[in-house]
C-alpha cells in the first residue's frame, strides 16, 4: 500500500524593494527571511537586481514581448506559497523600480500576484517607518488579487535600527516583528495545507461568495 508522505515545506519569496546594495530594507528582507527559514520553511531570498527590466512600455511589450527581469520575478512567485516585500518609502509612495516590475508582471497570464499572501515591511530613516509607502503598495497588489496581511510592519530611524548580527537592536521591536512574521506564517500554513478551511472572510475582487467554500475564481 502507498505510504502517506509529509508535504514539503512552504515557500517564501522574500526580497528588498531597493537597489542599493547596502539598503536597510535589504537587511531587514534578510532579517525577515531569517526569521522564516528558522521555522523550517524554504525561502528564496532575492534582490531587486534579480529582476532587471527596463520601464514598461506597451510597444516593447508588443514586439518583444516581457523583459527576461520580469519572467523571473514570475518564476520565483510561481515557485512560492508567499512573498515578502521590504520596501522602502519614496516621497510618501512606492519606489518606482518596485511599482514598475510590478506593472510589467501584471501582464503574465495567467496572473502570479493573485491569491498570494503577502507581508509589507519597510524601513526608513524617518520617523514613520516607510508606512505611507506600504499603504500605497498594498493598492496595485491587491488589486491583482494579492492577499496582503493586515499587519504591516515599519521600521523607524533605520539607520541606527539594526545591530552588528542583523536583528532590531531594540528587543520590544524585534519581538514585534517575530511574532508578525509568525502569525503571517500560521496564515499561509492554514491557507496552503488546510484547504477545507472556510474562506468566507476573503472579500477581494473576484472571489465568488456564492461558490463552495473552498473554490476560487481564478480568471
Amino acid at each position: 500500500m502507498p505510504m502517506d508522505t509529509l508535504p514539503g515545506p512552504l515557500r517564501f519569496l522574500v526580497f528588498g524593494g531597493a537597489l542599493r546594495a547596502d539598503s536597510t530594507n535589504a537587511r531587514l528582507a534578510s532579517l525577515v527571511a531569517r526569521l522564516i527559514s528558522d521555522t523550517g520553511a524554504a525561502v528564496d531570498l532575492a534582490s531587486m537586481r534579480d529582476f532587471d527590466m527596463p520601464l514598461y512600455d506597451g510597444d516593447a511589450e508588443a514586439s518583444e514581448g516581457l523583459p527576461h527581469g520580469a519572467l523571473a520575478l514570475r518564476d520565483r512567485l510561481e515557485q512560492s506559497d508567499a512573498f515578502v516585500i521590504s520596501s522602502p518609502e519614496y516621497n510618501a509612495s512606492v519606489p518606482g523600480v518596485l511599482k514598475n516590475a510590478i506593472d510589467w508582471v501584471s501582464r503574465v497570464r495567467p496572473q502570479p500576484f493573485k491569491t498570494k499572501h503577502a507581508l509589507l515591511v519597510s524601513a526608513s530613516p524617518s520617523l514613520v517607518g516607510g508606512n505611507r509607502g506600504l499603504w500605497a503598495l498594498r493598492v496595485p497588489l491587491e488589486h491583482l488579487g494579492t492577499r496582503v496581511y493586515p499587519d504591516m510592519f515599519s521600521v523607524a530611524n533605520s539607520y541606527q535600527a539594526f545591530a552588528e548580527d542583523g536583528t532590531l537592536a531594540d528587543p520590544g521591536l524585534q519581538q514585534r516583528l517575530t511574532e508578525t512574521v509568525s502569525g503571517f506564517l500560521s496564515l499561509v500554513e492554514a491557507d496552503v495545507r488546510y484547504v477545507c478551511l472556510e474562506r468566507r472572510w476573503y472579500e477581494f475582487l473576484g472571489d465568488r461568495t456564492e461558490a463552495a467554500i473552498t473554490q476560487r475564481a481564478e480568471k
